[in-house]
């Protein structure tokens, strides 16, 4: 048993070639093509589990930002020469308007010796089976809109 790629009818499937591409179809849809398989059978996949790791900038940063530069005694003129960034771009990031990348993040974490980097680990699941069956030309059409 099987879901015809064409109809999506559950029923039994057989392999087939329609228009050059290889499909599961059922015998009703088997006239629009050639047969090549009989039956074929799915075996449900098995669902794999991934942990992904993922690093973000702190919420909080435009605090951190601000309290650590008051802490070394600097303006807003002198830290940003020492970022080579405009001393606008400090401004925006310590009234929290400026969300910076991880790479300036980075760089700001090693110049005030504070953490402004966060680890979090993401579970992904990949596999297993659906409930409605395999995959059809009509889900892909509706995946793409």
């Amino acid at each position: 048993m099987g879901v015809c790629e064409l109809c999506a009818r559950n029923t039994e499937v057989f392999e087939a070639v329609v228009e050059g591409s290889r499909l599961n179809i059922c015998s009703n849809c088997g006239k629009f093509g050639k047969i090549v398989k009989k039956p074929v059978s799915y075996a449900p996949k098995a669902v794999v589990k991934a942990l992904e790791i993922v690093e973000i900038v702190v919420s909080d940063y435009a605090q951190r930002i601000r309290s650590a530069r008051e802490k070394s005694g600097m303006t807003q003129r002198d830290f940003a020469h020492m970022l080579n960034e405009k001393e606008s771009v400090v401004q925006k990031l310590e009234s929290g308007t400026f969300h910076p990348p991880l790479s300036m993040a980075r760089k700001l974490e090693k110049l005030l010796k504070i953490k402004l980097v966060e680890v979090e680990s993401e579970e992904l699941v990949e596999g297993g089976k659906k409930d409605s069956g395999p995959l059809t030309i009509g889900d892909l059409l509706n995946i793409k809109k």
